[in-house]
């Protein structure tokens, strides 16, 4: 098989320019590749009616059963290389974000000293180096802490391996108001008239911060609000959730499936206008606190309420509506019978994120006492079968004859209503 001896030549290639081992990001990445590559050529081929073993090619239910488990069995090959590319690019990861931090740092650098050009050097200035230089030697620590993790990123990647959108921005409001803290604690530590420091403690108020601790109070509440949300869902089965290979950068304006979805834009945008204005106040006025005006701070509030009842409607559990004996053109009508195929008809059979072949391998048929693996049918560029509202599989001949049960198990665990049919002799 193809994937088989893609395997074979990584175990003679370790660690050259084309490394596929998983002890390096570079091999883990190329082993990926090949492998889906591998797979996608043997599914086209397949799809196309060839490679099929002359024991299974005359029968039609052995074939597809035979192709069927080619491609389980080469799509498991496939994810255990996603698996390992994805560790791979976490720990590689973490060495980007260090470099973020450093390049932020000289940023700030380069935009203080291009703004001192004709208003002089000033204690603000001196403070906003410090904090920055003493925020980033934190981030820094973490990321070296979290390095198996991806660096900066641990803290916003949630339980199913995807960058959580609340998180995110989140630690965007308190990355802001942490810094905005140390340069007021670091002019106040500078101060050496009481004028100064009085001034200082003062802009540290409520009255000139209260839009800032609104806006950073409600993003807060939200990231701590969505992981219990999607946690009650997922353990009363309203929901679906499919852990993914890797974190993506898309994680933070599109939902499992990677489509875009509008709650998660509006909240990103939104907030990210709001942080943009709030550190723009600062740098304007770097003795106080920002003066984030109600305006948008209501905004964010407003956003971040639309956020929550989106993951409150996110996600349905699926359901099946009948099953009907399946028919191709030329056949007769009649009852379902053992080795007859079935359609079951719903909704929600491929959960979010579970669109790729070894989840798809996964959705199971219980009829009656007997649990049929739905088989996967391909054509070129993909598979008709299972679809999220279509399943076809044959009824096995260990079903007793009578009223039996169906039921299908998706691939993210979770079971739906049952339904009766009559299975004649």
């Amino acid at each position: 098989m193809a994937v088989r001896e893609a395997r074979e030549r990584a175990g003679t290639t370790a660690h050259e320019g084309g490394c596929t081992c998983g002890d390096c990001p570079h091999g883990a990445r190329e082993g990926h590749r090949r492998a889906v590559a591998a797979f996608l050529a043997r599914r086209d081929e397949l799809a196309a009616g060839r490679g099929l073993r002359a024991a299974v090619e005359h029968s039609a239910g052995a074939s597809r059963q035979w192709v069927s488990d080619e491609l389980t069995q080469s799509a498991r090959t496939v994810a255990e290389r996603a698996r390992e590319a994805g560790e791979a690019w976490l720990i590689a990861v973490w060495r980007a974000t260090l470099f973020a931090v450093g390049g932020g740092v000289v940023v700030l650098v380069l935009v203080q000293a291009l703004t001192a050009v004709g208003t002089g050097w000033t204690p603000a200035r001196t403070a906003g180096l410090i904090a920055g230089a003493v925020a980033g030697g934190l981030l820094t620590a973490a990321a070296t802490l979290h390095r198996g993790r991806g660096g900066l990123l641990a803290p916003l990647i949630g339980d199913d391996n995807r960058l959580s959108t609340s998180r995110t921005v989140a630690s965007a409001w308190l990355l802001l108001v942490v810094f905005a803290v140390l340069v007021l604690a670091l002019e106040l530590a500078g101060a050496s008239r009481g004028a100064e420091r009085g001034a200082l403690v003062s802009g540290l108020g409520l009255a000139r911060g209260a839009g800032l601790l609104t806006a950073s109070a409600v993003v807060c509440a939200v990231a701590v609000a969505v992981r219990g949300i999607v946690g009650a869902r997922v353990a009363n089965r309203r929901a679906q959730k499919v852990r993914a290979d890797r974190p993506r950068l898309a994680d933070l304006l599109c939902d499992d499936d990677r489509r875009g979805s509008f709650t998660d834009v509006q909240y990103v945008c939104v907030s990210a206008a709001a942080v943009v204005f709030t550190a723009v106040r600062l740098a304007r006025d770097p003795g106080r606190l920002p003066d984030l005006p109600w305006g948008p701070a209501l905004l964010v509030a407003l956003s971040a309420a639309a956020y929550l009842a989106g993951k409150f409607a996110e996600g349905t559990r699926p359901v099946v509506h009948s099953v009907v004996r399946a028919r191709e053109a030329g056949d007769l009508d009649g009852p379902i019978r053992t080795g007859d195929d079935i359609e079951i008809r719903g909704a929600g059979f491929v959960p979010p994120g579970a669109r790729t072949p070894d989840r798809l391998a996964r959705t199971v048929v219980r009829i009656g006492s007997v649990q049929v693996h739905v088989p996967l049918v391909p054509v070129p560029g993909g598979f008709t079968n299972p679809s999220d509202t279509l399943l076809t599989v044959p009824v096995p001949v260990e079903v007793e004859p009578g009223p039996v049960e169906v039921q299908v198990v998706t691939a993210g665990g979770v079971g739906t209503n049952t339904v009766v049919v009559e299975v004649c002799e």
